[in-house]
């Protein structure tokens, strides 16, 4: 086994390490706090019924789904990364979020019959629009990474805008819930949120792995991918399709939690190197625990008021991306 390998193997172990911590403490802690050994037999089945609805029905469906969608912000934050080759690409910053976040704001307000269980298709849609307008706006001869990032701020402005308006519409109740949405948070979330949300990343956690090797040619340069042999639109394209689909689960189940699809790659990056085919599991773990720590902190630090993970993740992340642009200087 290669010291590289060795290396990755160790990071893995001690990133799932870190959540299976997080996941107990999320569990644990809350208005009522519940002994360490309770909350473990309780999440088996096998705890005292005192215990059951407070971890089984409120506190394990909430945690699970925090880690879900960090995995699945910080794959497609990683993805886009690579196919823009810009360390400051993520799904909220090209517009993916603010395209799932408008449909989704559109169907509470004006659609608010709609399951919950739609709510990832809902939102696929809106990213994936937004990705279609970024693509055929960014289109000149071939894509270029840099206009797919100017254009996708673009559409995340306009995006905003449309949120905004469709605010205006609702009566206060939706626009209520909807505002609590667009904060990001992971409060009333239960196993209903849960399953519909886990297979987008059964499905697309491997086709990123299966896409590992384009994304690491990608990286070397459009000319250099060209030569090396990779159709470089269809898998710039398919790309894209599955940080689109990774994206949108994501905020139609939490809302629009910024910049953990910036910092868990640049995080892992740093542990892992910039193999895709290792950075992908990890910034996918590191993302799970970025959100399940936020959210912790969210619950803990003013109980009993709540602090959305959206707002957490904020405040961590945009001093974050100002230290990763001074750091890339040539950006």
């Amino acid at each position: 086994m290669s010291r590289s390998t060795h290396r990755w193997l160790l990071v893995i172990g001690l990133l799932l390490l870190s959540n299976i911590i997080l996941f107990l403490f999320n569990i644990m802690l809350g208005e009522r706090t519940v002994p360490a050994m309770e909350a473990i037999q309780t999440a088996f089945g096998q705890g005292s019924s005192e215990y059951r609805f407070t971890v089984q029905k409120l506190r394990m469906p909430r945690a699970l789904v925090g880690f879900l969608v960090g995995c699945s912000l910080a794959l497609s934050g990683t993805i886009l990364q690579g196919v823009t080759r810009n360390p400051l690409a993520s799904p909220g910053v090209i517009g993916l979020n603010a395209g799932a976040a408008a449909a989704v704001v559109a169907v509470i307000v004006l659609l608010p019959t709609i399951p919950s269980s739609k709510l990832p298709f809902v939102a696929f849609g809106g990213s994936l629009l937004a990705a279609v307008l970024i693509y055929i706006f960014s289109w000149r001869r071939g894509s270029s990474p840099t206009r797919m990032l100017l254009v996708g701020i673009g559409i995340s402005a306009m995006a905003g805008a449309v949120v905004t308006y469709l605010l205006t519409l609702g009566g206060i109740f939706k626009v209520t819930q909807a505002s609590i949405w667009m904060a990001g948070s992971l409060y009333g979330r239960s196993w209903e949120h849960f399953w519909p949300l886990l297979p987008w990343l059964l499905l697309l956690f491997p086709i990123s792995l299966y896409c590992a090797r384009q994304l690491d040619l990608i990286l070397l340069g459009d000319e250099m991918a060209k030569a090396l042999g990779i159709r470089l639109e269809l898998s710039r394209l398919l790309l894209i399709l599955v940080s689109v689909g990774l994206a949108g689960s994501a905020v139609s189940m939490a809302g629009t939690i910024a910049f953990v699809g910036l910092m868990a790659p640049h995080m892992a990056r740093h542990l892992v190197g910039n193999r895709n085919r290792k950075l992908l599991p990890a910034a996918a773990l590191m993302g799970g625990a970025i959100v399940m720590l936020a959210d912790l902190l969210g619950r803990m630090l003013f109980k009993p008021y709540e602090i959305p993970v959206g707002i957490i993740t904020a405040l961590v992340g945009a001093p974050y991306m100002i230290y990763v642009l001074f750091r890339k200087k040539h950006i």
